[in-house]
């Protein structure tokens, strides 16, 4: 584990979730954690949250014998995402590295760090 890792305000991780959701329509449970870069034993309280204030949508698909749980954005998310998360993040943007750039989230999956600077 490196110690390069940054924190991540809660509503930040929100803003994040519902955002990728956004961009691929619905995705798996372990697809949204893995692109959001999370910890699904940690942060399943806030998908969680999320679904009881209806903000995403969830559904249980069987696959075999296994059960798949698929998680999709509702209007009242991406009109939250709008009207909230957004004008937070205009006004109170992320922290800064210590090079004095904003962290940003980058929503491209891939292995490598989640996080660019600009």
């Amino acid at each position: 584990m490196s110690g390069t890792s940054t924190y991540r305000d809660r509503i930040y991780i929100i803003k994040d979730i519902i955002l990728m959701l956004v961009q691929y329509g619905e995705l798996n449970q372990t697809a949204l954690v893995s692109f959001c870069g999370l910890n699904l034993k940690k942060h399943k309280p806030i998908l969680d949250e999320l679904e009881t204030n209806e903000l995403i949508a969830s559904v249980e698909k069987t696959l075999g014998k296994r059960i798949i749980t698929v998680y999709k954005p509702t209007p009242t998310g991406i009109e939250f995402c709008k009207t909230i998360l957004e004008p937070y993040e205009n006004v109170f943007p992320r922290k800064k590295n210590l090079d004095g750039k904003n962290i940003t989230f980058n929503p491209v999956p891939s292995r490598t760090r989640r996080l660019s600077f600009y």
